[in-house]
């Protein structure tokens, strides 16, 4: 776990480590919101980024017998 300061003007530094392994480039878009009594950071990725992730998944909704 890492630890870091917020500066005066409230920013802080992702470090290297975290940076790396989320993929996190200079320049990049962060969702930033506060959940349960902390700050999560959500890497952005562009649309084209997001093709294909959801292959293969079952996407098949039980429905009742008069809504078919």
């Amino acid at each position: 776990m890492a630890e870091v300061t917020v500066s005066p003007k409230y920013q802080i530094v992702i470090p290297k480590e975290i940076r790396e392994s989320m993929g996190i480039v200079s320049g990049q878009k962060v969702q930033i919101m506060s959940y349960k009594g902390r700050i999560e950071v959500i890497p952005l990725q562009p649309m084209k980024a997001m093709k294909g992730f959801l292959e293969g998944i079952d996407t098949t909704v039980a429905r009742d017998a008069d809504r078919v």
